[in-house]
């Protein structure tokens, strides 16, 4: 049996020290929310602060790698905290085995002050894309 994976790693900088602790505390709050409903987070949250960013997270998969649980997470996050500007982060997927539809990435891009997903594009759909049109490839 195949088992298929989803991998990501980034960062979201919050500003500010006090801004990370909300985040930690608001993840913690989430987390036991979802195992309340008998389901695990899709990633992880931890404090990376830096001497030039005091508010850096990093966010990663956690063996589970669920994107719609962190898209969920930071649109209510960055707004209750105030933080705006564009963010995004991008993911793979991946398998144990060969299977021709089990490979292969995602990228998107959130405001974060809505909270509202402006764009995404995954691999599949630039390649069949790319297919189709090969001159207007580059073109978005």
């Amino acid at each position: 049996m195949a088992e298929y994976f989803t991998y990501f790693s980034c960062t979201l900088d919050v500003v500010t020290a006090d801004n990370a602790a909300r985040a930690l505390e608001l993840y913690r709050h989430f987390r036991k929310t979802q195992q309340f409903q008998g389901y695990t987070s899709g990633f992880a949250l931890v404090a990376t602060p830096t001497a030039d960013q005091p508010g850096l997270l990093w966010i990663h998969d956690n063996g589970s790698g669920d994107t719609d649980d962190l898209l969920g997470f930071i649109s209510e996050l960055t707004p209750s905290l105030g933080i705006t500007g564009l963010w995004g982060f991008e993911w793979s997927h991946s398998c144990s085995k060969p299977r021709l539809d089990a490979f292969g990435g995602c990228a998107c891009v959130i405001d974060l002050a809505s909270g509202e997903t402006l764009g995404s594009i995954t691999t599949n759909e630039w390649l069949t894309r790319t297919l189709a049109a090969p001159h207007t490839a580059g073109e978005a």
